[in-house]
């Protein structure tokens, strides 16, 4: 594990595992939450606090898509559900490029046919920057197409939070994909009533696993018994956000994305949010996060 130091920040890298953060405490105190998900079974029961989704976020519907009039089949990469989920760089080790005292920047290379192509059928280049300070954390993501033809890309970042029994949390955007039992976006509805974080509200009991489109590029938590509030702000690509909050879970997760669920088999969405990358190109995306006192 790398160990990056800013003040009383103290941030944990695990490059072994899908460049994921292990840790992000600050004066003694979890910022983010370590999990531990068996159906990851790429992260091999190891705790994590957030890990990059590339080269797509969410789930690819059956792991199977079309792309240029060519028919692809992914595995199946989390627990017992049918589909693809969160891509592949969380499933691989990645290389350490540089570290200071306060900064890393990882990247990974995935090229089939030596890489998995079940795992992803094109070529590309990531890298992602850490950057720490003693009251945030600047997170930067890169995909490049390092194929000979287009390939459709998404990105994501997908943090953990304490949830604690005080945690409240606020956020605006247009809509909300409800999903069906399939986990699968079913229908598209107002942000309004229990879809709501505007105003902000504690999230107590809430049980959202849910991609809301068009949100205000910001989403704002506090715990008012810690006395702390923290801002995560990315813009565009990543203009999706997915809010997690699992009953009886010690944390919550809200999730920037440039992609909808299942965006790729979902043409006919104008905002679907997936980028055709030519050969050459590169998507990036940029999540801050900020601390403050109450």
């Amino acid at each position: 594990m790398l160990e990056l130091k800013a003040g009383q920040s103290v941030l944990g890298l695990r490059p072994d595992i899908g460049g994921a953060v292990g840790f992000w405490i600050r004066e003694g105190k979890d910022v983010l939450h370590p999990v531990i998900d068996p159906n990851l079974v790429a992260q091999k029961g190891q705790a994590v606090a957030a890990y990059p989704l590339i080269p797509f976020s969410n789930r690819i519907a059956n792991g199977r898509f079309e792309f240029e009039g060519e028919q692809f089949q992914l595995d199946r990469n989390f627990g017992g559900e049918p589909h693809a989920i969160h891509g592949n760089a969380w499933e691989r080790a990645w290389d350490v490029v540089s570290q200071g005292p306060a900064q890393a920047t990882l990247s990974l290379d995935h090229a089939p046919p030596r890489d998995p192509p079940g795992q992803w059928p094109f070529c590309y280049h990531a890298e992602i920057d850490y950057a720490l300070r003693d009251d945030g954390l600047t997170v930067t993501i890169r995909v490049r197409n390092t194929d000979h033809r287009a390939q459709p890309v998404g990105l994501g970042f997908h943090p953990f939070y304490p949830r604690g029994t005080d945690l409240e949390i606020g956020f605006s955007a247009a809509s909300v994909w409800e999903v069906g039992q399939d986990s699968l976006p079913a229908e598209r509805l107002a942000v309004e009533g229990d879809w709501s974080f505007a105003p902000m509200r504690a999230v107590e009991g809430a049980a959202l696993d849910n991609c809301y489109a068009g949100w205000g590029g910001s989403v704002f938590l506090r715990w008012p018994v810690r006395g702390l509030s923290l801002t995560m702000s990315a813009a565009s690509p990543f203009d999706h956000l997915v809010v997690y909050t699992p009953p009886g879970r010690p944390y919550i997760a809200a999730e920037p994305a440039s992609n909808m669920t299942d965006a790729i088999n979902r043409p006919d969405i104008p905002d679907r949010g997936l980028a055709i990358l030519q050969p050459g190109e590169t998507l990036t995306g940029v999540t801050e996060f900020s601390l403050a006192r109450l």
